[in-house]
């Protein structure tokens, strides 16, 4: 399983040199925090596809390794709407937060070690539930889940 530190640094490196399209490895994880992306409105475009093209298509007549997942990115007047893409949750340190210490950083105050979230900035939440594995902080509070904080980004 990709660590969520690779794809961090893929999008923030893709958006620093400007490129139109990011292709990642095809998992669950990577596509729901693409999804949180597009609904947060730092992408344009999200599809599957094989590693030549994102061509649906294709996607569902190639094996396992050579699926992927292609952003598209997104600038507004030729700045990158995403500056910047960060990991909280490490391998070596794992940061879990209950409901009300989701709520402090969500409302502009500290949590644990953790900045509090700034306007128009998100946090990606993995919770344990089956329906709603991965949310956005203020989805995650509006719904009451805990869980693991695994990045932010603005």
């Amino acid at each position: 399983m990709p660590l969520p530190y690779d794809l961090c640094a893929r999008v923030q490196n893709a958006f620093r040199a400007r490129h139109r399209y990011l292709a990642v490895e095809h998992s669950k994880q990577n596509l729901a925090i693409f999804s949180i992306l597009l609904r947060a409105g730092f992408l344009s475009n999200i599809t599957r596809g094989t590693i030549a093209s994102p061509s649906p298509f294709d996607f569902q007549h190639v094996s396992e390794p050579q699926r992927r997942i292609w952003a598209e990115l997104k600038y507004r007047d030729d700045r990158p709407v995403l500056s910047s893409m960060s990991l909280i949750s490490m391998p070596s340190r794992r940061v879990f937060m209950d409901v009300s210490e989701i709520r402090r950083i969500c409302s502009g105050r500290r949590a644990q070690t953790i900045k509090p979230l700034g306007l128009g900035e998100i946090a990606v939440v993995k919770t344990k539930s089956k329906e709603h594995e991965w949310l956005e902080a203020r989805e995650a509070l509006t719904l009451g889940f805990t869980g693991e904080v695994v990045c932010r980004a603005r």
